[in-house]
């Protein structure tokens, strides 16, 4: 069932025009923000809110969510970028933090509403599973990118990795845990979840009901973030033994569980 995995070796470039390189990594980014637009224009109709509001947010939402997935990087990989610079730009390459993103978001949904004089917690709940849709998408071009795998397995769905992509300590082994096919799967759980939450309330959609879909959408992608770590094996810095995507993780739990503790009181 899994042969064609050990056999298909994935590159990164999708087709070349002339002088125009098109890479997989930014089809899949396209695709995976057309996706989250569609889904959360479809449930701002359901709750009544302007798709015009939506088309307008997502544009900033897009432009600063992958300024900040790119600068979260580059912080993260800082001496790597200082001794090539001319990396910083090619973000069609790879190189967008989510959890950069997520950040950015969330400040530039909080500058929007507070300078439209919306309120916060509707919009949200109807970004995040469009959000967690996109991630599933965008995913995959971390496959093709041969980047971002975990350990090394003997499992059926284990991916191959070529030589010049594989870490140094495990420059023998051939197949590793598909940790972008786990991540995506689990993501794909979280938007379904979501929305099926809020699909089923029809046009009933309070502050207590908004706060927690954000909530949860934080929780679920944090635990979900969080664990693949333990088989991840990227450079990234390490403290206290943990990896720093479970240190954001673990900060994106506590803002979960204060945002679930203040949507009581709604």
């Amino acid at each position: 069932m899994f042969k064609w995995l050990h056999n298909f070796l994935p590159q990164p470039v999708l087709f070349n025009f002339g002088i125009i390189t098109v890479y997989w990594y930014a089809f899949f980014i396209v695709l995976g923000i057309t996706a989250a637009l569609f889904l959360s224009l479809l449930l701002a109709r359901r709750f009544k809110i302007n798709p015009e509001t939506i088309w307008d947010l997502s544009f900033y939402l897009v432009l600063f969510g992958i300024i900040g997935a790119r600068v979260y990087e580059i912080f993260l990989e800082f001496p790597y970028y200082t001794t090539h610079p001319s990396q910083i730009l090619k973000i069609w390459e790879g190189g967008l933090a989510i959890h950069g993103a997520i950040l950015a978001g969330a400040i530039t949904l909080f500058v929007y509403i507070k300078k439209n004089k919306l309120n916060f917690w509707p919009l949200l709940a109807v970004i995040v599973p469009g959000l967690a849709l996109g991630q599933a998408i965008g995913r995959f071009g971390n496959w093709f990118n041969q980047e971002l795998f975990g350990l090394p397995t003997n499992l059926p769905w284990g991916i191959p990795i070529s030589v010049e992509n594989r870490p140094i300590e495990f420059i023998t082994q051939q197949f590793f845990q598909p940790t972008f096919l786990y991540e995506s799967l689990g993501s794909l759980f979280i938007a379904i979840l979501l929305f099926t939450i809020l699909w089923r309330q029809k046009n009933n959609l309070n502050n207590k009901l908004a706060m927690r879909i954000g909530a949860g959408y934080l929780f679920l992608y944090a635990l979900l973030r969080f664990s693949l770590e333990f088989i991840k094996i990227d450079i990234t810095p390490i403290i206290f033994n943990l990896r720093w995507p479970q240190i954001m993780s673990l900060f994106l739990f506590i803002i979960a569980i204060l945002i679930f503790k203040k949507s009581s009181h709604a």
